[in-house]
């Protein structure tokens, strides 16, 4: 389904975020929602050759698999009027074009539970994507990220930013994935820091500022 086929009679568009757009939507919107949507689970699978790496070294970003018993959790930001087209149009940039990605409807279910659930648009890269990586160990993921950077920044910022959102925004759900990630790359860090095996700390937050 092409973005633009689900404006046709209406006035409001929902967008779910689940990676960068939770921390940095950068289009204007109305009003936003953190919840989740089902049946999907959050993976560091996909590959980026442009925000957050290179042809040489493409970084690790999110997307989303489908898995019946999963559920994501993420914001959804709803645009009206004018923004709908301009909000599509900067997407279609930043995630299809630059980034792989391709649009579903999904039912999104906000946090607060007296609201009811809605369609929102969502963007998935899948695996017949030419930048789609797949699989890998924490480890081996935490190391591709450490060392990569792209137009938008270092890939661990990327990461600091998402684990920082489910840590403050989400304190009651657990992402084994994201948090897996997220121990080896500071492990990791602690090692590179020195030569010398020592008992300091370095945080995900601390390399990104």
């Amino acid at each position: 389904m092409k973005p633009q086929d689900i404006l046709l009679g209406k006035n409001s568009l929902w967008i779910f975020g689940y990676g960068s757009l939770v921390w940095k939507p950068d289009f204007k919107y109305k009003k936003s929602k953190v919840g989740y949507i089902t049946g999907y689970k959050r993976r560091f699978w996909h590959g980026d050759n442009f925000h957050r790496g290179d042809d040489k070294m493409p970084g690790r970003v999110v997307t989303l698999l489908e898995d019946d018993d999963a559920c994501t959790w993420g914001v959804a930001f709803e645009v009206v009027g004018a923004q709908m087209e301009e909000c599509l149009k900067y997407l279609n940039v930043r995630e299809a074009v630059r980034g792989g990605y391709t649009t579903k409807v999904v039912e999104f279910f906000p946090r607060d539970q007296n609201l009811p659930p809605v369609p929102a648009l969502v963007y998935i890269a899948t695996p017949d994507n030419p930048i789609y990586l797949g699989p890998a160990s924490p480890e081996e993921i935490a190391a591709q990220i450490i060392v990569c950077k792209g137009k938008s920044g270092h890939n661990i910022e990327y990461l600091s930013r998402l684990a920082e959102f489910m840590k403050t925004t989400c304190p009651d759900v657990e992402d084994t994935h994201l948090f897996s990630i997220e121990t080896a790359a500071v492990t990791l860090l602690n090692i590179l820091q020195t030569p010398k095996a020592c008992s300091c700390s370095v945080s995900l937050n601390a390399m990104v500022v």
